[in-house]
């Protein structure tokens, strides 16, 4: 799998795919750097990321310890940034005055921060506390979805528009407690129920501002809804439910499952992707695979 690092952590014996540069400033493509000139070829160029591929460098690019370390720092102040924006936006929601072209930038950050390395985005977006576990679960989801369709080959706006509806999808959760949110023991039938709602609270609050995309509205709405029909909140069933929402499913289960929350431990990777596409009847098992594919 294709590797995208900043251009200064490139070194010899990195076989470079592509320097996301104009061909007039480096034309070079799919070559193994050899020498100390091309890698300060690479650094003059206007380029702010390079792209790597592990499987045919000399060098093991994933026990390089000075990438890993590189990389987890800016992730983590990446998503640290990214859920205070994202509070500040999900109480704008609330109030009715949310920007929501503010996002887009917020998207792009986090996308380029899972293409960069899967494995790094997942566990800093796994370590996060009870307070901020709405908004960090957020962020990974939306990453989550756009490394997602860019492998189902959708254009670039629909990938930022899917970013977006990522970030936004469980917005209608501020509207229930965190003693609920955060509790630990099994939920009551009246607690449950309000949980339950926050899809249906989460699109009225988006319809409300009139500046959100039908794909954005469809997605805040149906991402608890399942194949077979046993999903909330209309329980609608696969011919009513179109790829966009099933891709937003997938990747919001996944991250869910992979989480510790207060009132169970985390998942690996394998077991969830397994017992998602061990159930073929609730989740779509094509896009379960692809989105294994993106840890491979």
């Amino acid at each position: 799998m294709v590797r995208r690092i900043p251009k200064h952590l490139v070194r010899k014996g990195m076989f470079i795919e592509s320097v996301e540069c104009p061909n007039a400033e480096f034309s070079h493509r799919r070559f193994l750097v050899q020498t100390d000139e091309t890698v300060r070829a690479i650094l003059a160029t206007s380029a702010a990321y390079a792209l790597i591929n592990p499987q045919r460098s000399t060098i093991n690019i994933d026990a390089d310890a000075t990438l890993a370390v590189e990389e987890q720092k800016r992730t983590q102040e990446t998503v640290a940034q990214g859920a205070s924006m994202l509070r500040d936006s999900f109480a704008a929601v609330r109030s009715g005055d949310l920007q929501v072209e503010t996002l887009g930038p917020l998207a792009d950050e986090i996308s380029d921060r899972i293409d960069a390395s899967p494995e790094i985005f997942l566990k800093v977006t796994r370590l996060k506390s009870k307070d901020e576990g709405t908004y960090v679960h957020s962020l990974a989801v939306s990453a989550l979805m756009m490394r997602l369709a860019r492998l189902l080959d959708y254009e670039d706006a629909t990938v930022r528009e899917l970013g977006v509806a990522g970030l936004l999808h469980d917005v209608g959760k501020l509207m229930v407690p965190n003693a609920i949110l955060n509790k630990t023991g099994q939920l009551e039938a009246a607690e449950k129920n309000l949980v339950r709602g926050h899809p249906e609270i989460g699109y009225r609050l988006l319809k409300d501002l009139g500046t959100m995309s039908p794909l954005t509205l469809d997605i805040t709405r149906f991402h608890h809804e399942v194949l077979d029909g046993s999903g909330y909140p209309l329980g609608l069933k696969a011919d009513q439910l179109s790829q966009e929402i099933r891709v937003a499913t997938v990747c919001d289960v996944f991250e869910a499952l992979t989480s510790a929350r207060p009132y169970k431990r985390a998942w690996t990777t394998r077991d969830a992707l397994n017992w998602m596409f061990d159930r073929g009847h609730l989740f779509d098992k094509k896009l379960v695979l692809r989105l294994g594919s993106i840890f491979e």
